[in-house]
């Protein structure tokens, strides 16, 4: 009797192994979408972890780039696929907080999408041209109050952190800057440069190599926390700004159709390949910082409150899609 109580629970142990090693070590690929070009700091995430997976699962892992519609193209992809865990995507954490925010997307962002894991954050930064004449925060803050009305501030799109952190920024300086949307941060940048437009809250991934060349100057990062890679700038909360707090994340996705036990084979084999030395170094190199969690309801609960955040800057700046 006690023999047949104890072989049960070890038959059924042996039994789901058996499956998670099918599942795992199956011929078909897994196929991780992409909601972004090829190339890009969310494409090489993509690669650099798909790869170690593959090794982790004897399995091989495509990359399938589809960008376009702030993610909505690829995300859709992915939910039309059927929900066995052999499709999942990889993006920023804007597609479901940001972006169905000023435009219609064809799916609940919070609902019909499940975070599977979190593999890095991303910070915001506040830059200007190197030869932008003010040095310091105080100094920048006060000479934009001597161009009020005629300043303006680049934005890597309409609906973003980036455009969030530019609205607040002008709102609580009271210096009525005029917003200039670009489609992505490098001629948003380039323009920053080139003097064209005169501040950006822009992603660390494309500012910092730009911050590093000489070419712009950091005043303040609009994270929770100094950023690993200035530490010596200070956060916009240390300011007087603590409104403007933004951190995006980079996380797998798949369809909340997802049965319980796949999600949870998935969450356990990208946290392992995410959490390996190499491939976090491999990320801090681009820009990321690595922070891996599979904390299914933490994400949501985070998620949520994003969401809910993020819509009522919208209503309160009256932002609305070009």
């Amino acid at each position: 009797m006690r023999l047949q109580r104890f072989a049960r629970p070890a038959l059924a142990l042996i039994g789901w192994s058996l499956a998670f090693s099918a599942w795992a070590l199956g011929d078909k690929p897994l196929r991780v979408i992409v909601p972004g070009p090829a190339g890009g700091t969310v494409d090489i995430a993509a690669r650099v972890i798909g790869q170690q997976m593959s090794v982790d699962i004897g399995r091989p892992v495509i990359i399938e780039n589809r960008p376009g519609a702030t993610g909505s193209i690829g995300l859709s992809a992915m939910l039309k696929a059927d929900p066995d865990g052999d499709t999942i995507a990889l993006g920023p954490s804007n597609m479901l907080v940001e972006a169905p925010q000023v435009m219609k997307v064809p799916y609940d962002p919070l609902a019909d999408i499940v975070t599977i894991a979190r593999v890095a954050l991303t910070s915001y930064a506040l830059v200007t041209a190197a030869n932008y004449p003010a040095k310091d925060f105080q100094s920048l803050v006060e000479h934009l109050k001597t161009r009020k009305g005629k300043s303006s501030f680049a934005s890597y799109g309409t609906g973003t952190v980036s455009q969030y952190s530019g609205l607040i920024f002008s709102s609580q300086t009271d210096l009525d800057m005029q917003h200039v949307a670009y489609l992505g941060s490098p001629p948003a940048l380039q323009d920053v440069i080139g003097g064209q437009v005169d501040i950006m809250f822009d992603g660390m991934v494309t500012s910092l190599p730009l911050i590093r060349s000489g070419r712009l100057r950091p005043y303040a990062v609009a994270g929770k926390n100094r950023s690993r890679y200035l530490p010596d700038v200070p956060t916009m909360s240390e300011l007087g700004y603590p409104e403007i707090q933004f951190q995006g994340q980079v996380c797998f996705y798949g369809s909340s159709k997802l049965p319980p036990e796949v999600l949870a084979k998935l969450q356990a084999i990208i946290g392992k390949a995410a959490s390996v030395p190499a491939v976090q170094q491999k990320l801090s190199d681009v820009g990321l910082e690595p922070d891996v969690s599979t904390d299914t309801a933490a994400l949501l609960a985070e998620n949520k409150q994003l969401f809910q955040r993020n819509a009522a800057i919208v209503k309160k700046f009256d932002i609305r899609a070009n």
